[in-house]
């Protein structure tokens, strides 16, 4: 990620005109729409994600459930 910092203002004034020679002025609001849509539906995976436990959660937790539940009927 070097090359980020190497970038200036007159470096991102000519990526931007690219970007608009490419797409065209018309098109970049729906292109720019459907790329928030796409972070936001993938942050909301992520979360999902990081709130449901892991498989290896639940095996700890009911294989524990069980050695408790064989103790108590001893």
């Amino acid at each position: 990620m070097g090359f980020l910092k190497d970038l200036g203002g007159w470096h991102l004034l000519i990526i931007l005109v690219i970007i608009v020679l490419l797409f065209g002025a018309t098109r970049l609001p729906a292109v720019s729409k459907s790329i928030g849509q796409s972070v936001r539906i993938f942050r909301k995976e992520v979360k999902t994600m990081k709130d449901e436990p892991s498989a290896e959660d639940v095996a700890a937790a009911e294989s524990k459930s069980s050695s408790t539940a064989a103790d108590d009927k001893k």
